[in-house]
């Protein structure tokens, strides 16, 4: 990535930013994928889902991170992990906890907020060395981000596994962690925001933006055409309006704890929707037989985990 390095924000319209942004997640997630070890996916006849097909090696699922496959935000876990292991002082953590009571009580991301965290992030990190954060990632994803995987979201994902599918997470948290969640829950991989690295560190850069909003549909569209896959059988999974842009590529946009400018989309296009939050039982996957396509994802990350500012 470190020839990327002079492909800065003020340099480039903030849609080839986008564009920048999801070809280098494509980029690094197809060498992650490749370099995984597969899991094997346990078997159950008596569970089998009606949807995804069986075989269809053009099928994969994309779905986003934050409020969709995990309870709040996955930046606020990494920032706890990161204060405990004295990254940062007692003030930035009382920032952190008011972002995330804010992420859960309006359950929609702030662009302000995002702001705040890349910058003040991207300098804290710098000078740390990729395989550091990753090593960190993995005790913080036990700590405290395993119990709050949403069990009707994960069940979701398993059953595009257990029909041979890929599944990938899209999220503008740093690709570290993604991965990190990913590898744990037996998924594919992870597309996630990326940092530009110089032998194996943190130089303080972002390679494009982070992977928000139209940078995950680019995102999307690169990592098909990589692949050969056809988003008309494709499925995605969000809580946010944010990400209207990659649901409407796929042929299977799923809203999952659908904020309300989602929810209101959903029902105007007719899209499937699933609320775990209100404690109901999980509806069984529906989605109707072509069904859809993935990606491939990671990266050397972005690490826009803590939200504070230079003083």
């Amino acid at each position: 990535m470190a020839a990327l390095g002079w492909l800065t924000p003020r340099r480039r319209s903030a849609t080839a930013r986008s564009v920048l942004a999801g070809e280098a997640s494509a980029e690094a997630a197809r060498k992650s994928s490749q370099e995984a070890t597969v899991s094997e996916v346990p078997e159950d006849p008596s569970e089998e889902p009606e949807f995804p097909v069986l075989g269809d090696e053009k099928a994969a699922a994309f779905f986003d991170l934050d409020n969709t496959v995990m309870q709040g935000a996955a930046l606020f876990h990494f920032g706890r992990g990161l204060y405990k292991r004295k990254f940062f002082e007692t003030r930035d953590l009382a920032r952190f906890a008011w972002q995330q009571a804010w992420f859960r009580l309006a359950g929609v991301e702030d662009p302000e907020h995002m702001q705040d965290a890349r910058d003040s992030a991207l300098s804290i990190v710098k000078g740390h060395r990729v395989s550091e954060l990753m090593s960190i990632g993995e005790e913080i994803y036990d700590e405290y981000m395993a119990e709050r995987i949403w069990p009707g979201t994960r069940a979701l994902a398993q059953a595009h596994l257990d029909a041979g599918q890929k599944v990938w997470l899209v999220t503008a948290a740093p690709v570290e962690i993604a991965q990190v969640i990913a590898r744990r829950l037996g998924l594919t991989g992870a597309l996630g925001t990326v940092a530009e690295s110089v032998d194996g560190v943190y130089t303080g850069k972002l390679v494009g933006e982070p992977l928000h909003g139209p940078a995950k549909a680019e995102a999307l569209r690169a990592l098909a055409a990589a692949e050969e896959l056809d988003l008309s059988r494709c499925a995605a999974y969000s809580d946010s309006h944010n990400d209207i842009p990659m649901l409407s590529l796929v042929g299977h946009p799923y809203a999952i704890n659908p904020d309300s400018k989602l929810r209101k989309h959903a029902r105007k296009l007719d899209w499937r929707l699933r609320d775990y939050r209100t404690g109901r039982k999980a509806a069984k996957v529906g989605i109707p037989a072509a069904a859809g396509v993935g990606a491939v994802a990671g990266g050397t990350a972005a690490a826009i985990a803590l939200h504070r500012r230079r003083r």
